[in-house]
C-alpha cells in the first residue's frame, strides 16, 4: 500500500457520477504540440483534412516558415473521390520529407477523424514506408482521432506505439526506473538529480529526448507515471515485463514528495536519507506556495471534464492552497492510477466522470464558483456570462510538475482571479 492510501483506508469510496452526452474537448492531435518539442529527432504527419492543419497550427501558435516538426498530409476531394490512390500519394509526401529533414529518425503517421472515417490503414502503411527507410529512420503510427477520445489521449497513443520497439533488457539485468509520461526538459533535468541525490536508478524518461535514446524494457524496470492519463501506455509496459510503482503525481509539494517517496521506497533508501535529499525542495516549494494562499484560500473552483488532471490538480488545490472544490469533472477515472489522490480528496468531493455538457454547465451556473477550469471551447462564453476561466489546456503547455514548478502551477489558478479584480476596480 502506497503511503497516500494508507492516509485513511477505512472511508468509503467517493461517490462518482457518470455522464454521458454531448462533449467538449480538443483532439488528441494538440499532443503533438508538446510531444514533437520533446522527441528532437522526431516528425509529427498528421493525415487529416485542412481543419486538422488548422488546429495544430492555431494550438501552437508556430508561423509556417518557423520548420516545426510536424505537418499535414491534406486528404482532399480526389482522394475521397477516389480518383487517386492514397498510400501512392503518401509515400510520396514521406519521400520529399525526409529528402527535405533528413535529421528525421523517429516519423510518426498520425491518424485523424478524416482519415478513420475513410478506413485509411496507416498501421499498413507505416510498416511498410519503415521496411524502405529502415535503419535510418522508423516509422510508427497512432491515432489523433478525437471522434472517442479526449485531447491528452494523443500523448497516450503516441507513447504506447513507442513501447513495441523499446530494445529489451538484457537477461538478469538490475532494476531500473523507467518514468513514463511527456515532462519538459527543465522538470526533467530536476527528477534526475533528485533520483541521483536519493541514490535510485538507474532512472530513464519515456519518451526520451532522442529516438536513438529508446530506454530498455522489461522485468526489471519499475515504472512511475508523471501524466495520469496513460491507461494505454501502461498496459503496453507491463506486458512487456515491466511493474508499475503506485504513487500520486508530482504536482504541488505534497505529491512530489510521495511521488518521489514512492521510488525511494521501491528502492529500499533509508528515509533519512530520503529526507535529506528533498528537505531544501520540500521547503523552497513551501514557501513559494505561501505566496497565493491568501489570493486561493477559500476560493471555490469547478472543474469541467477535459484533460485528465483534473483530480491531481483538484488535490493540489484543496489540500495545498484550501480551495474549495465545487466539483471535479474528469473524462475518465483510472481508478486504479488514481487510487492515491482520490484517498486524499476531501471526503465531501463531488466527481463526475465523463461529460453531459448542459447538465454541467446548469450545475456550475446554479454554484456560481469563483474559478472554472475548463477548455477553450467554454472558456469565453462563461466569461461572458461572468465568470472567472482557466483554460485547462494551459496546464498541459506549462511546466507544472515538481517542487520548483509548484508556484508556477499555483500562479497558472491565481492569475485569471487577479485579472477579474483588475478588470472589476
Amino acid at each position: 500500500m502506497s503511503a497516500a492510501a494508507a492516509l485513511d483506508t477505512a472511508r468509503p469510496a467517493l461517490p462518482v457520477l457518470q455522464e454521458k452526452g454531448q462533449r467538449e474537448v480538443f483532439c488528441g492531435l494538440t499532443g503533438i504540440v508538446w510531444l514533437h518539442r520533446k522527441i528532437q529527432d522526431s516528425f509529427f504527419l498528421v493525415v487529416g483534412s485542412r481543419t486538422c492543419a488548422h488546429l495544430i497550427q492555431s494550438a501552437a501558435g508556430v508561423m509556417i516558415f518557423a520548420e516545426p516538426r510536424f505537418a499535414t498530409a491534406i486528404i482532399d476531394e480526389r482522394d475521397l473521390a477516389g480518383l487517386a490512390d492514397m498510400n501512392d500519394e503518401l509515400d510520396q509526401v514521406v519521400d520529399r520529407l525526409i529528402a527535405r529533414r533528413p535529421d528525421i529518425r523517429l516519423l510518426f503517421l498520425v491518424g485523424s477523424c478524416p482519415s478513420e472515417v475513410i478506413k485509411l490503414d496507416l498501421s499498413r502503411a507505416a510498416s511498410r514506408l519503415s521496411r524502405r527507410f529502415s535503419p535510418a529512420v522508423r516509422v510508427l503510427n497512432y491515432s489523433g482521432s478525437g471522434i472517442e477520445t479526449t485531447f491528452t489521449q494523443g500523448e497516450d497513443a503516441c507513447l504506447a506505439s513507442l513501447v513495441p520497439i523499446l530494445p529489451a533488457e538484457a537477461p538478469n539485468a538490475a532494476k531500473s526506473l523507467l518514468v513514463v509520461g511527456a515532462l519538459a526538459e527543465v522538470v526533467e533535468d530536476q527528477m534526475a538529480r533528485m533520483f541521483e541525490i536519493m541514490g535510485v536508478g538507474p532512472v530513464r524518461f519515456l519518451p526520451p529526448r532522442r529516438a536513438t535514446d529508446l530506454p530498455a524494457i522489461g522485468p526489471g524496470t519499475r515504472y512511475l507515471l508523471a501524466q495520469p492519463f496513460l491507461a494505454d501506455t501502461a498496459r503496453a509496459l507491463e506486458a512487456r515485463g515491466a511493474s508499475r510503482i503506485a504513487a500520486p503525481f508530482p504536482l504541488g509539494e505534497e505529491g512530489t514528495t510521495l511521488w518521489l517517496q514512492a521510488a525511494a521506497h521501491a528502492w529500499g533508501i533509508d528515509p533519512d536519507r530520503f529526507q535529506a535529499a528533498t528537505a531544501i525542495g520540500r521547503e523552497r516549494a513551501r514557501q513559494a506556495l505561501a505566496r497565493y494562499t491568501g489570493r486561493l484560500t477559500g476560493r471555490r473552483v469547478f472543474f469541467f471534464p477535459d484533460s485528465q488532471l483534473e483530480i491531481p490538480l483538484a488535490r493540489f488545490l484543496a489540500r495545498e492552497l484550501s480551495m474549495e472544490l465545487v466539483e471535479v469533472g474528469t473524462p475518465y477515472l483510472h481508478r486504479q492510477h488514481l487510487a492515491d489522490e482520490l484517498a486524499m480528496l476531501p471526503p465531501d468531493t463531488r466527481l463526475s466522470e465523463g461529460q453531459h455538457v448542459d447538465r454541467q454547465l446548469d450545475r456550475c451556473r446554479a454554484e456560481k464558483p469563483d474559478l472554472v477550469v475548463c477548455g477553450l471551447g467554454l472558456a469565453n462564453p462563461l466569461e461572458a456570462e461572468g465568470l472567472t476561466t482557466k483554460w485547462s489546456i494551459e496546464l498541459l503547455f506549462t511546466p507544472i510538475q515538481g517542487y520548483e514548478q509548484a508556484a508556477d502551477l499555483a500562479e497558472l489558478f491565481a492569475r485569471p482571479l487577479v485579472r477579474r479584480a483588475r478588470l472589476e476596480v
